[in-house]
């Protein structure tokens, strides 16, 4: 039953984990905000609706799955490479939410005159080998990582909600890059996430059609059971997400007091065990369950320890960047018109000649101008 509420926890828990990342500075500024939204309709939906699409055309979880898309359309197999940036995506966020928990926590044990006596890459280890472990649970996670988070903010909210003054600003290309990083990383566009998401659910409910007696003697019905459509998947998630994004917005800037820090960041431990969870999953396919295990829990040590938080923010825009441009122009290049019209199942011809005319076109455009501008920023 978990499972089948896996994608929504997802779409819920990325903007409170990730906005503080990308949009403090820019709180105030209505024509972030607008650009967000823009970024939100012509990039992240595109994107999401290609994820759904391709999980139920492959029937597998992304490694797995780009292999099979690859050989069914004849393409070259650099196009598998989203399958592992994909994984390693997911490794960077919780990598970057690890290290933004430990900071947390040693600021609230700070204020509250309990400061434990160890260096703060120590506790960013100790926490991500808490979360490796805790990723052998799977999917349990989500739902206590979230409740955690919730409280945390309750006690935010208690203590008062910043006072933000909004204003027109100068609409830039850094402007618009960090709003689409914030449309694509935030909501988990290009991770793979409701891929895998969607491709648990559909092996959930093979699995319950092969043990029921009744479906296997009446085909018929079982085949109707499973009937897709891929709005009734992906706009639910959508629409989540964006609300979700509005209020983490807002209170980005707030400030929590120590116990609901603690709380907080608690709960992003458990939420960064799902992402581990799922890159575990993706490595299996090629290493075993074991090994997957031991590779991921070391690059995400790794990467909590010896590389600065700025840092893990700028690899994660460059590395999710390049896997949604990978997914974006597979799906609008390189798959087959009839297999993707089948897939998504749209109830009118026009919708797919948008989002065939958004994924082609529009989302790799959008995506170049916004390394462009994170360039400029970084340059300047």
């Amino acid at each position: 039953m978990m499972i089948r509420y896996a994608s929504y926890f997802i779409a819920a828990l990325l903007p409170l984990l990730l906005f503080r990342w990308f949009a403090p500075a820019s709180i105030g500024e209505i024509d972030f905000w607008l650009l967000w939204l823009l970024a939100m309709v012509l990039v992240s939906l595109p994107v999401i609706y290609a994820e759904i699409a391709l999980a139920y055309r492959s029937a597998e979880a992304p490694l797995a799955g780009m292999q099979k898309l690859t050989r069914e359309a004849d393409a070259s197999a650099l196009w598998r490479g989203f399958g592992w940036l994909a994984a390693l995506v997911a490794i960077i966020i919780a990598a970057l939410v690890i290290s933004g928990a430990s900071t947390g926590m040693l600021t609230a044990l700070t204020d509250l005159n309990s400061t434990p006596e160890v260096p703060s890459f120590a506790v960013a280890a100790g926490l991500m080998v808490i979360a490796a472990l805790l990723s052998l649970l799977g999917v349990t996670p989500l739902p206590i990582g979230l409740g955690l988070m919730l409280i945390g903010l309750i006690f935010g909210v208690a203590n008062g909600l910043p006072n933000i003054t909004f204003a027109m600003t100068n609409i830039s290309l850094g402007e618009w890059a960090r709003a689409v990083a914030l449309a694509l990383v935030s909501v988990g566009a290009g991770t793979g996430l409701y891929w895998f998401g969607q491709n648990r659910i559909t092996k959930q409910a093979v699995t319950a059609v092969g043990v029921d007696n009744h479906y296997a003697q009446n085909p018929s019905r079982a085949q109707g059971s499973s009937e897709y459509r891929a709005t009734k998947l992906v706009l639910p998630i959508w629409i989540l997400q964006l609300l979700v994004g509005m209020v983490a917005l807002f209170i980005s800037g707030m400030t929590l007091p120590p116990i609901g820090q603690l709380l907080y960041w608690a709960g992003v431990v458990f939420v960064a065990s799902y992402l581990l969870h799922y890159s575990t999953q993706q490595l299996a396919h090629k290493f075993g369950l074991l090994v997957s295990l031991v590779i991921t829990a070391v690059i995400a040590i790794v990467l909590v320890v010896a590389i600065p938080t700025i840092w893990l923010v700028g690899i994660l825009v460059i590395i999710s960047t390049i896997a949604v441009l990978l997914l974006s122009v597979f799906a609008g290049w390189q798959m087959k018109i009839s297999h993707l019209r089948k897939s998504l199942n749209f109830g009118n011809e026009a919708f797919y000649n948008l989002w065939r005319v958004a994924i082609r076109l529009i989302v790799p455009v959008a995506l170049l101008l916004a390394l462009i501008g994170w360039v400029m920023q970084w340059l300047s």
